[in-house]
């Protein structure tokens, strides 16, 4: 603009995806006390059992992110996409599309969107946590939701899809006529793509249960992230001192299935214990 290079961002600090996290997760603080400063025991269980669903899948979160800064190997958001420069370069491929997916589904239980919004589900006779509010504060609770939604779409762009990068089709790139904002109409257009997925999500995919919740983040999610981590660091180290990828390979999964079997059978130990202390109840 004006003859000066000028990014479409505020700020660049070098742990700028560490710092989105961490800025998303104070959201636990303001549900629980919402849920606690009603007054009402329903709307502080409900806020219990959001702040558990954010708590447990912020763990695969964090692991999926971890392999992007693997390969990119700096958290500022301008170096995260300045090695995203083409197509083939694009995280989503250079992962294995794995930790893209696991970042996807734990994005999507984090903000309590559907399937995954148990904080309301309309089959209880409260609505979760924000049960005794109503007109601008009901309001403010939505629109920070609404709000998050977007802000985690433009984190997913940024770290797996190039950010305002062009798409290119085998060596040929997409060039829009926009001059200086070529770049924002990209990322605008790829975070629609991102919204526009929320809203199919809701139409499509029925509830879950809390307890499948539960299982599919501790049982699934956080050893495949874990696990895949270990794949691509090995992979990463073993490039550089020339290992044997097989032998490599066959030991990652040995350790996926091994994180597997130990975090099912604690959930699994978990569960029994509740059970015998409500029956015991």
């Amino acid at each position: 603009l004006f003859g000066h290079t000028t990014f479409l961002q505020l700020a660049d600090p070098p742990i700028g995806i560490l710092l989105s996290l961490a800025l998303s997760s104070i959201a636990v603080y303001g549900i629980m006390l919402a849920g606690w400063s009603s007054g009402s025991k329903y709307p502080l269980l409900g806020s219990v059992r959001a702040s558990a669903q954010m708590v447990s899948y912020e763990a695969a979160l964090g692991l999926s992110v971890a392999t992007v800064f693997l390969l990119a190997g700096t958290m500022s958001t301008n170096g995260i996409v300045q090695g995203q420069s083409t197509f083939r370069n694009w995280n989503l491929i250079a992962t294995g599309v794995v930790p893209f997916v696991i970042f996807l589904i734990a994005a999507t239980a984090e903000l309590n969107r559907p399937p995954f919004d148990l904080v309301e589900a309309e089959q209880e006779l409260v609505g979760g946590f924000n049960t005794e509010y109503s007109s601008i504060r009901f309001a403010l609770f939505f629109l920070a939701e609404f709000m998050n939604t977007m802000t985690m779409s433009g984190i997913i762009v940024t770290l797996f899809l190039g950010g305002p990068q062009p798409i290119t089709v085998g060596h040929t790139t997409v060039h829009i006529p926009l001059g200086p904002f070529t770049g924002t109409f990209w990322f605008l257009l790829k975070v629609l793509v991102f919204l526009y997925s929320y809203v199919w999500f809701r139409a499509t995919l029925p509830r879950l249960r809390y307890d499948q919740l539960m299982n599919l983040g501790w049982k699934l999610l956080i050893p495949l992230a874990l696990g895949w981590f270990m794949l691509l660091a090995a992979f990463r180290v073993g490039q550089d001192n020339h290992w044997n990828r097989a032998v490599v390979g066959l030991v990652s999964i040995a350790v996926i299935a091994v994180c597997w079997l130990l975090l099912s059978h604690a959930v699994r130990v978990s569960q029994r214990n509740r059970e015998r202390e409500g029956a015991t109840f």
